[in-house]
């Protein structure tokens, strides 16, 4: 975005001020003093030489251009990048493989973690993306370090952090270290077919364009299945269920129409038996989910009115209304898609809209990344709608 009104002294200020800076912490590392940021602040001085906006930009760790308004995007995305690249640097410690950590390092508390990894999955279903990344560097590093102390009670927490982990790490197209965050979880839930199955959830969104990946999801769906469905737990049943929606999804990617229907179909049938409003081992599995499934498969399938009248009728169910908000909100996302195919970019940017009311994030991390239609514009739908009104 070129042409930004915002003099660069503003957005200094805005800048210092999101990194949590005070006037005179932010000059002390310039090397200035706390007058002579103010005045730049209030335009009262200009920054004429481009050293001292690079060391500015370098502070407030933005790329120049950012700072000299000629991108507005790069501001989240360099947090977002920041964020990420201190995920990787968490998982690279290696802390669980190295043995038992410092005795002068706080090991926290297994029940305390536990509520902490909740928090967690409570945050990416608000689709809080932004705070997500900053609290998965530190709750990895602590489940690495209880998993160091007592690795047979501390299994269970590195299977919970890293499909948290990897779930986050779709949203951010980070295709590759979602895989490894994935693998992580699987690798811990070596041997205990219940933690399995929930790291078998995230491998599926991790590996959705890999057909092989279809029969490690019947494997662990198999695995995971009660004798009898009809007497099952719901937990056992949801995370079959859940396994069967992530088969279907891959073999829709691949186009794989038959296979895909059946494994709805199937998955159909379990989601009777758990029914709408339950959130068993972070699946969101039941009769709606399977519904927006069918959505989803179809669009990837290019059937775009297929998915256009499933969702009319999605949507109208109770269940819409209780799964959680990343949830609708990538379902939205899909539908503008749907509506794409259909050429209808009116009906897609509406959608986009009501994705970005509802979850910000998701709006900005997956409607904007892949293009479909340009975030900048469905804002600009979005202002000159309000005016309308």
């Amino acid at each position: 975005m070129t042409g930004d009104p915002m003099p660069i002294g503003r957005r200094v200020a805005y800048l210092r001020v999101r990194r949590k800076l005070s006037q005179q912490s932010f000059a002390d590392r310039l090397g200035k003093s706390k007058s002579w940021v103010d005045k730049i602040e209030r335009g009262v001085r200009s920054l004429e030489r481009l050293s001292t906006i690079r060391d500015i930009a370098t502070v407030l760790r933005v790329d120049a251009a950012t700072l000299l308004g000629r991108d507005i995007q790069p501001v989240e995305a360099a947090e977002r990048h920041e964020g990420v690249a201190q995920i990787r640097a968490a998982m690279s410690t290696y802390e669980m493989a190295l043995g038992r950590p410092s005795a002068r390092r706080e090991v926290m508390p297994p029940e305390r973690l536990a509520r902490e990894i909740a928090h967690s999955w409570t945050t990416y279903q608000h689709a809080r993306y932004p705070h997500l990344v900053e609290l998965l560097p530190a709750l990895l590093t602590r489940v690495h370090r209880a998993h160091a102390q007592d690795p047979e009670a501390g299994r269970t927490l590195v299977v919970e952090a890293y499909r948290v982990t990897a779930a986050l790490l779709v949203k951010l197209d980070e295709a590759h270290l979602a895989w490894l965050a994935a693998d992580r979880a699987m690798s811990a839930a070596t041997g205990d077919r219940t933690s399995l199955a929930c790291a078998a959830v995230q491998l599926g969104q991790v590996l959705r364009t890999s057909e092989r990946a279809r029969s490690v999801m019947l494997a662990a769906a198999y695995r995971i299945a009660p004798p009898d469905p009809d007497t099952g737990e719901p937990q056992e049943v949801s995370l079959c269920g859940a396994l069967l929606v992530q088969a279907a999804l891959i073999a829709a990617t691949s186009g794989n129409v038959r296979v895909t229907a059946d494994l709805l179909d199937e998955a159909a049938d379990m989601a009777t038996r758990v029914g709408d409003g339950h959130d068993h081992h972070h699946t969101a599995f039941g009769p709606t989910a399977v519904e927006l499934a069918r959505v989803a498969a179809a669009v990837e399938l290019g059937d775009g009115p297929e998915a256009l009248v499933r969702h009319d009728k999605a949507i109208g169910r109770d269940g819409w209304r209780w799964l959680p908000v990343e949830h609708r909100a990538a379902h939205l996302v899909d539908m503008a898609r749907a509506h794409l195919q259909a050429d209808d970019h009116t009906s897609a940017a509406r959608l986009l809209i009501q994705a970005d009311s509802i979850a910000p994030a998701e709006c900005a991390e997956v409607a904007g990344r892949r293009r479909w239609v340009p975030l900048a514009h469905v804002r600009g739908f979005h202002r000159r709608a309000g005016r309308r009104r």
